[in-house]
């Protein structure tokens, strides 16, 4: 154990997590000076007033499992005895004003261009310029207003909101620039107050050197384009996209009403599966087959946490690389209900946690609401 400090490391924090989720799990026990998300990480670092204060919320979390939006979440003291930045980021400053916002977009479910970021931040102020980038954090912006106040008022209005119902969710900081450079005028960079930019390079697509990570790209998988068409040039915070392992073991299952149909319906939402077997000496587990690593990182990713027939799921990688066939193992390889073949990236779109909302398409025409 590491000695008690008044920073607690805060782990699995999914992006669908905001700083009010957290701030709520620790503000019984005291007054919280500040918080910093590590959202590339899925961690956050949280500072108690002091230490006495984070002792008691370390106790209490000892004998309940902390909990957020279905999500377990795992609490620590920090090897930090104090945090000397609010932002880890090279980008952002954290607190300190500055007409320059820097905006990290988690569960991006549509894609976000310029003219969409413009229609959010301008009833704030006159948005002078816009760059769009792919970093390891996820889908980011740096937005320059004309003035300082404008961002201010920006930031206090829209941080933690969502642009769409239920995604595109805002994280917003003061950025370390002093001036935006634009070079091109499309969907990804803008300047509003030159209007003659190109909008790219002759003989190759514009691109943003200093600002985003070049690099962040997809693993080389035989549904890469898939992917990419469905993330929009970036993969989901906290998805690596560098898992090969494809079986996943699921457990705390509730024996009484699961069974490998039930288990396909939940996992073929974040891929197809070849095979899924439930382990006869441990009913309350069962080894799932995914149809490749991205995939079954997906359902790791969503799926651990969960609330499935009143327990909560677990969900890790196995250390088996597949499934043998035997007279318990049910084969869903051929089947026609995976859905990951035709229109893969639309259903890598729609990859998230479990909510209380069903989304239905494809319904005919006439039906009725008595029908469904």
């Amino acid at each position: 154990m590491t000695e008690p400090s008044k920073v607690i490391h805060v782990r699995n924090v999914g992006h669908e997590i905001s700083e009010p989720d957290l701030l709520q799990l620790f503000q019984p026990f005291g007054v919280i000076n500040k918080l910093v998300m590590l959202r590339a990480k899925n961690q956050a670092l949280l500072q108690m007033q002091d230490v006495p204060s984070a002792v008691n919320a370390m106790q209490f979390y000892a004998n309940v499992q902390p909990s957020i939006r279905g999500r377990n979440v795992y609490v620590q003291f920090s090897s930090h005895q104090e945090l000397t930045t609010m932002e880890q980021n090279t980008q952002g400053r954290g607190d300190e004003p500055n007409r320059i916002l820097l905006v990290t977009i988690h569960h991006m479910l549509y894609p976000i261009t310029v003219e969409v970021l413009q229609q959010v931040f301008s009833p704030h102020g006159y948005v002078e310029k816009i760059v769009t980038f792919q970093k390891s954090a996820g889908f980011q912006a740096l937005i320059q207003f004309q003035s300082r106040q404008s961002a201010i008022s920006a930031r206090n209005s829209l941080q933690g909101r969502n642009i769409y119902d239920g995604c595109c969710q805002l994280d917003i900081q003061f950025s370390n620039l002093d001036e935006l450079q634009v070079n091109y005028n499309n969907d990804r960079s803008r300047d509003f107050t030159n209007p003659s930019l190109p909008s790219e390079q002759k003989g190759r697509p514009s691109s943003q050197p200093g600002y985003g990570d070049a690099g962040v790209g997809f693993p080389q998988m035989n549904n890469g384009a898939a992917i990419a068409a469905a993330f929009g040039g970036g993969l989901p915070p906290g998805i690596s996209g560098t898992n090969d392992r494809c079986t996943v073991l699921a457990s705390n299952l509730n024996p009484d009403r699961i069974d490998e149909n039930k288990l396909f319906n939940l996992f073929s939402l974040y891929g197809n599966i070849a095979r899924i077997k439930l382990l006869r000496n441990k009913p309350d587990h069962a080894l799932i087959q995914m149809g490749d690593g991205f995939q079954s990182e997906l359902a790791v990713h969503f799926l651990k946490g969960a609330t499935l027939f009143g327990k909560r799921l677990e969900v890790n990688y196995s250390k088996h690389p597949h499934i043998t066939m035997g007279a318990e193992t049910h084969e869903y390889l051929n089947s026609n209900l995976n859905r990951f073949n035709r229109n893969a990236a639309k259903n890598y779109r729609y990859c998230c946690s479990p909510t209380k909302m069903i989304h239905l398409s494809t319904l005919p025409q006439d039906i009725t609401e008595e029908e469904m």
